[in-house]
């Protein structure tokens, strides 16, 4: 199996540093990256996952909690599995994210655009690349984006076609699934406890 800087090298010079989204998933599959691997393909670059902290940690637990107790049925979170960006040559592994079905839907093909309702990073250390992702997964066709700014307490809401909102600890954001609100979650319920 192949170590972070390993699968990193091999994607040698001739490809600029830039690989494809089907040659990283053919890697995944022949075993050549390790289960567990703390890397993920953005924007055709392999890119080293960040070291979560107790806050992060603690948010993400909340945020998991929140959010499934508000989810209709036919409906699941995932917690850092990946999601596809085919235009973009992406196979990130977000904080969080709100997918259609169960996760034995998805045994031949990760989720995408057309599956996902909800993508959620966790922004501490982070939040500038997570606020810099938000463009990245909109133009995907992502439909809701959120960063939940630890470090402010507070939440970015990203849609298509508007200015990111922010709400602060003591407001709700909409939860969309389809489309349509289905429920409101505290932005409090989302953030690690003082």
């Amino acid at each position: 199996m192949a170590t972070v800087e390993q699968a990193t090298a091999a994607q040698g010079p001739a490809r600029l540093g830039r690989i494809t989204l089907p040659d990283y998933e053919a890697w995944i599959a022949a075993g050549d990256i390790e289960e567990g691997a703390p890397i993920e393909l953005f924007e055709g670059r392999i890119v080293r996952k960040t070291t979560k902290g107790r806050e992060h940690s603690r948010a993400s637990i909340n945020s998991h909690q929140a959010i499934t107790r508000a989810l209709l049925h036919g409906w699941h979170v995932g917690v850092e599995t990946p999601v596809r960006m085919p235009a973009s040559q992406g196979l990130p592994e977000p904080d969080l994210s709100v997918t259609r079905g169960r996760a034995d839907d998805y045994k031949v093909r990760d989720p995408g655009p057309e599956d996902v309702a909800l993508v959620v990073e966790i922004g501490d250390t982070s939040l500038v690349e997570d606020r810099r992702r938000a463009a990245v997964y909109l133009a995907e066709g992502y439909p809701l984006y959120w960063v939940i700014n630890v470090r402010h307490r507070q939440l970015e809401v990203y849609r298509p076609g508007t200015d990111p909102k922010v709400l602060a600890e003591g407001e709700a954001a909409e939860l969309l699934l389809d489309d349509v609100v289905v429920a409101l979650i505290a932005v409090a319920d989302l953030l690690p406890g003082e």
